[in-house]
């Protein structure tokens, strides 16, 4: 995904569950709908977890791309 294509960015490696949500869910609530948001996870707990509540969030994954040792998951706000 390019990075005109992003439009808002958070970086939540190190941070534990589920904080790394909570802060995903109040980013998202600061933007409009079909904006898509670039988070930067670990792996492991992260990942498997903040994805997952995403959806629940009735929003959607619209990329993840592996980053060295992270990953980036792209969101589209609904």
């Amino acid at each position: 995904m390019s990075e005109n294509e992003v439009d808002g960015k958070i970086d939540l490696r190190g941070v534990l569950c589920p904080i790394n949500f909570v802060k995903t869910k109040l980013k998202l609530e600061t933007m409009e709908s079909d904006q898509i948001l670039e988070v930067t996870l670990d792996d492991g707990e992260p990942m498997r977890n903040v994805p997952r509540s995403v959806k629940e969030d009735r929003h959607k994954i619209v990329k993840v791309e592996k980053s060295g040792d992270d990953f980036k998951i792209y969101i589209k706000k609904s």
